[in-house]
């Protein structure tokens, strides 16, 4: 047993003949009777009190302490008393991941997750307290790839504090807590009649942002950053080295998502659209700082920029261009006077991505060069978010079993040779 335990009931003294006697002091009788002490691996003590007639539940704790020091799974029964925002923000402040994650990640916690579960002390969870709040997420009713998102984030914290040795284990991980599901509705692209609806609801300056988002997979922000150096018309690709990020109310240039630069291979539809914008609209020299708000100014000469001749803001852009375009199009209702626009996120500029990945499935491409053409690190996430949109194994199986038993040619019946009608 580590430490030792003080009864402050009764003390002891030595008489003048030597021999020690147990006399009862001035706390006799009142409050807690003993007091368990022992010295942390910190080098500083610590104790805990217990009532009378429970000496044995102090022997047993301290018994505890010891086997916890002993397998390195001690935990200061003090440190738990930092509450759930407090040891959020401290967690937050020495993250070194990418700024405009760490600025989405503190709007979610005062929004979603401080409010309700903030002020509780992180050794006081329980996993009852974690479904509870599970459960006002789910009934708020934003998305439920959203509420992963969040979910995720606060059992980051958690995941954090049991490493610093704050508590012993993560609320959010027990057997009886279930992470938010995704909804199980499929992923519907848009149709080209819809693509070229919204085409022709923005202002002709912006209308080409839909054709490199449909035609080159181009996400939001790497169309604002896109240059025109960064075009090849000779050789019919577009270099994909850049985006326009928004950290808080300041744009930044950074890589592209993930850090991953590539290649597309840009249509000549798309280029001759390019070229007519550009001879439009001509490039100008856009400075920025890199990556963060303070880092250190970067030039690009930007294709796309706003009427004051500025980077693309996605607030901005997605308020009063792009859902004005989705009413224009009869994708979402117009919105009534003082309203906002009702919430579509399904139908935001990542649709035009989803609609490119849509043509090349269906025109037979690979699912290993849509995750490059896309950005995708992780061919596996590209083939669980569009495998249902691949052409039909079973119809191709079938005219291969008849090829080899009726004869004839798997071109004559359409087989493996012949290209799936576009999207």
């Amino acid at each position: 047993m580590a430490g030792h335990i003080q009864d402050r009931w009764f003390k002891s003294e030595t008489d003048s003949d030597g021999k020690t006697r147990r006399i009862k002091t001035d706390r006799y009788g009142t409050g807690m009777r003993y007091r368990a002490r022992y010295v942390a691996p910190d080098g500083t003590e610590r104790s805990k009190s217990f009532p009378d007639k429970q000496k044995r539940l102090a022997e047993a704790w301290l018994t505890q302490i010891a086997a916890d020091m002993t397998r390195g799974q001690y935990v200061d029964p003090t440190a738990g008393k930092v509450t759930f925002q407090q040891f959020a923000t401290q967690w937050l402040a020495s993250q070194t991941t990418d700024a405009s994650t760490i600025v989405a990640m503190e709007l979610r916690f005062r929004l979603h997750a401080f409010p309700h579960i903030g002020s509780r002390s992180l050794s006081a969870f329980q996993p009852g307290h974690i479904r509870t709040w599970a459960r006002t997420l789910k009934d708020s009713g934003i998305a439920s790839s959203y509420q992963r998102v969040i979910f995720a984030n606060v059992s980051a914290v958690f995941a954090a504090a049991v490493d610093d040795g704050i508590i012993v284990r993560n609320p959010c991980r027990a057997g009886s807590v279930k992470a938010p599901k995704l909804d199980a509705r499929k992923l519907k692209p848009w149709t080209f009649d819809r693509v070229c609806a919204v085409r022709a609801g923005l202002p002709d300056r912006y209308a080409t942002t839909v054709d490199t988002g449909s035609g080159c997979g181009l996400r939001q922000g790497e169309n604002f950053g896109l240059a025109v150096e960064e075009i090849d018309f000779l050789g019919g690709v577009i270099h994909v080295v850049r985006q326009v990020k928004l950290i808080g109310p300041h744009l930044v240039f950074a890589p592209p998502k993930g850090g991953k630069l590539r290649d597309v291979p840009m249509g000549d539809l798309v280029a001759h659209r390019l070229s007519t914008h550009i001879t439009r609209y001509p490039p100008i020299e856009v400075t920025l700082p890199w990556l963060t708000p303070d880092g250190p100014p970067v030039t690009a000469t930007l294709i796309f920029y706003s009427r004051e001749r500025k980077a693309l803001n996605r607030n901005y852009f997605n308020m009063y261009l792009w859902k004005p375009a989705l009413v224009s199009a009869g994708v979402i209702p117009e919105r009534t006077p003082g309203e906002r626009y009702v919430q579509s996120r399904e139908h935001g500029m990542h649709a035009l991505r989803h609609f490119y990945a849509s043509v090349l499935l269906a025109s037979g491409e690979s699912i290993k060069a849509i995750a490059e053409y896309l950005g995708h690190s992780d061919p596996g996430f590209t083939l669980r978010t569009y495998t249902h949109l691949m052409p039909n194994s079973q119809d191709r199986a079938r005219r291969a079993i008849d090829v080899v038993f009726g004869g004839g040619s798997a071109e004559e019946d359409g087989g493996a040779g012949a290209t799936p009608a576009a999207a």
